[in-house]
């Protein structure tokens, strides 16, 4: 049995929508699609998240291409891939969302508020007063977050960092 097995909470038969994303397909368990990534390479994908709260619309979420259910497998060369592209995600939000800072937050199993059954990290613009940590996630459209993914994935093209680790 794999260590951290045991951390494990995703039921029987489980679809995950993130390892959809990664391969490609768009279908009814997908609620991300294709135009949303902003960056992808051989080990992690970036995109803009469907779940949008309030005052921080356009948050991203960064993903390990292999599945991946929470922290506790997570191998360091693949945290260290994540958390490189989150600092030069970090960068774009301030430069193309012109937000006054940044938070980033990951979760784990149930009681720590994981839903989706693939480890990711949540990249937010913030805003002085947007009560991001009072608020709730609704479903974006998928045109919006076009926009937003164009942005970022312009940003992150232009820049000279990206893929250099």
């Amino acid at each position: 049995m794999e260590a951290g097995y045991i951390y494990n909470h995703a039921p029987e038969g489980y679809t995950c929508p993130f390892c959809l994303l990664v391969s490609g397909i768009e279908n009814e368990d997908v609620r991300s699609k294709q135009a949303d990534i902003i960056y992808q390479d051989h080990y992690i994908t970036a995109f803009i998240a469907s779940h949008w709260y309030p005052n921080n619309e356009g948050h991203v979420l960064i993903i390990p291409n292999q599945h991946i259910e929470n922290i506790y497998t997570l191998k360091v060369e693949i945290s260290n891939r994540i958390h490189e592209l989150e600092i030069e995600i970090a960068k774009g939000l301030k430069e193309v969302y012109k937000c006054d800072g940044v938070s980033s937050r990951q979760h784990n199993e149930p009681d720590g508020s994981q839903d989706v059954w693939h480890y990711h990290l949540h990249v937010f613009p913030r805003y002085l007063g947007d009560n991001l940590y009072g608020t709730f996630g609704k479903l974006s459209d998928e045109s919006t977050r076009k926009n937003f993914a164009q942005l970022l994935s312009g940003y992150l093209s232009k820049n000279k960092n990206i893929g250099a680790y």
